[in-house]
């Protein structure tokens, strides 16, 4: 069984029509940002809601408070953190529609892979039963 009429025949292929697209630069941006671990447990701590500082979330965190704003920087880099003066405070907070790019995108990825599994499961099965 081929592939459909218009679709990519190699993943290659695939993959190089998926990162032309502007939207999926920003999802490269996510998982970019996303692949230190310490930029990870500074997401989850934004994610419990509001706005926090960077001396609070170095607290919360075994890292200094300079490491925790080089980290800020990287996740506002990549649009998930927003900033607002407050005072003489800088307060962040998680923004999560670039999450929600990335989210979407693994379920494409997944469908697609899913929907290849599921040719390949019929087409052995229809060998198997021709061989009967």
């Amino acid at each position: 069984m081929g592939p459909a009429a218009g679709a990519p025949r190699t993943l290659t292929a695939l993959r190089a029509r998926r990162l032309r697209a502007p939207a999926h630069r920003q999802v490269d941006s996510v998982f970019g940002a996303l692949a230190d671990p310490t930029r990870r447990r500074v997401v989850e701590t934004l994610a419990s809601g509001g706005t926090v500082t960077a001396s609070t979330l170095a607290e919360q965190l075994p890292i200094t408070r300079q490491a925790v704003a080089k980290h800020l920087s990287a996740l506002r880099g990549a649009e998930l953190v927003t900033s607002t003066r407050v005072g003489r405070e800088t307060r962040y907070q998680l923004r999560p529609q670039p999450l929600n790019q990335a989210a979407e995108w693994i379920q494409t990825v997944g469908a697609d892979w899913d929907g290849r599994l599921d040719a390949l499961r019929r087409s052995v099965e229809g060998r198997q039963s021709d061989a009967r």
